[in-house]
């Protein structure tokens, strides 16, 4: 099957939705010889931060000489950005080769359990692309909550790490901080350790009565002590000393307040590995956090004038941005270029980020759940008087980019959908 068929037959399987079970990928798994069983993973959980985390440890471990493999989602722009290798994306050829042995294990299935989604079925794809390719490690990012989805059939895997937890995906995974941390909490196995990002008590709670049952050792320094040396567009530099670590001048070029607590909790993985027998040195986690880049998340891709794009994609993503627009672009006059999901908490992402902006444009992702512009527009028009609806992307990133002037700030942000789409316009990919 060569990339554009893998393409097309993965873009036609979107009819079978998410379905949040694990009988069909563990059917698909044990017909492809279970790959999942031959690598040490490292899994990924958590609502915001857990695609910079998962970024950030692989860097650090590719620096310490591992051969590491990367699964994350969404992908912004292309499908191979959701399976590295050492930072490479799969090819093109090797895409369309592990999709079609997905795809023939998947047509052998309809008598089973049932046809694996398509999630499904890029997961079965990541794991026996990781395993052909004997990765030392796999970073794998989990897809939506943790207990029933497609990644957790990963049965032991060398550290749990949970990121920050809010409401998001409330139809799937519950409406409170507790149920969602209990469903995220799923991720951590019978006698692998957790990291947890610090974060809200409820949270801890939580996942401490999980690792408790499960013989897991939790490691969760409330104590941890991070020191901003500088700040600015470029990145911070930062210090960090808990009980796993100390270590003193961290370049880290990931902009966002946010980011700061995320490379925390990525540094903590991977002093927890080092304690378990890895080989990594504070030199390897200094140039790993160096070198870290996070497509899509307060990423600058322009500078004349200054766009920055960020897939803010939920109420407590929004508030993150909104504190760090604060931080970064005090002063500045703010063209704010957005999209949502209906689906998602819009009003409160509007009260979040929208009292920042001089001036706002509307238009719609590309997605089904879509929310209507015009509909948006009523929401986003109690915190700004200076609104505009514009039909299509292109055309509404050229509208946004007329009336930012030389020393503005365009800002885009909302559902990846929107994001993936702007970057590829904004960066030449179209």
């Amino acid at each position: 099957m060569n990339y554009s068929a893998a393409l097309d037959y993965i873009e036609n399987l979107n009819y079978l939705g998410s379905k949040l079970d694990l009988s069909r990928i563990t059917e698909m798994l044990e017909r492809l010889g279970n790959p999942q069983d031959e690598i040490k993973a490292i899994h990924v959980a958590g609502t915001n931060g857990k695609g910079s985390v998962s970024s950030m440890i692989s860097r650090i471990l590719i620096e310490a000489g591992y051969k590491t493999g990367l699964y994350t989602s969404p992908h912004l722009e292309r499908y191979n950005e959701r399976y590295k290798i050492n930072n490479e994306e799969i090819s093109d050829d090797a895409f369309g080769e592990y999709i079609e042995r997905v795809k023939l294990c998947a047509d052998d299935m309809d008598g089973g359990a049932g046809r694996p989604t398509v999630f499904e079925q890029l997961t079965a794809a990541a794991f026996l692309y990781f395993a052909d390719q004997k990765v030392d490690y796999a970073v794998i990012e989990v897809g939506l909550g943790g207990r029933f989805d497609a990644t957790n059939v990963i049965k032991k895997p060398v550290l749990s790490v949970i990121t920050s937890i809010s409401l998001d995906h409330t139809e799937f995974l519950g409406n409170t901080i507790e149920s969602i941390a209990f469903e995220k909490g799923g991720i951590i196995k019978e006698g692998c350790p957790t990291v947890l990002y610090r974060q809200d008590r409820r949270v801890y709670d939580v996942i401490k009565k999980i690792c408790g049952e499960r013989n897991s050792e939790l490691y969760y320094d409330e104590n941890t002590s991070v020191r901003v040396i500088s700040q600015d567009i470029t990145g911070s530099v930062i210090s960090i000393k808990n009980d796993l670590c100390d270590i003193k001048e961290i370049f880290l070029p990931l902009i966002g307040e946010y980011q700061i607590k995320n490379c925390e909790t990525a540094i903590n993985a991977v002093c927890v590995l080092r304690e378990r027998g890895a080989e990594i040195s504070d030199e390897n986690i200094v140039k790993g956090i160096a070198a870290s880049r996070w497509n899509g998340r307060m990423e600058i891709c322009s500078r004349s004038p200054l766009t920055v794009i960020d897939g803010a994609h939920n109420a407590d993503g929004v508030k993150m941005l909104a504190e760090s627009v604060k931080k970064y672009f005090a002063g500045k006059r703010i063209v704010l270029l957005m999209g949502v999901l209906g689906d998602k908490e819009y009003e409160k992402m509007a009260a979040e980020i929208v009292p920042l902006a001089d001036a706002v444009v509307i238009t719609e992702p590309d997605s089904d759940r879509a929310m209507p512009a015009e509909k948006f527009k009523e929401v986003v028009e109690k915190y700004c008087y200076n609104v505009n609806c514009i039909d299509g992307i292109k055309e509404a990133y050229d509208f946004a980019l007329g009336i930012t002037g030389a020393d503005d700030v365009l800002l885009c942000a909302g559902s990846l959908y929107l994001i993936g789409r702007l970057r590829s316009i904004i960066t030449g990919g179209i």
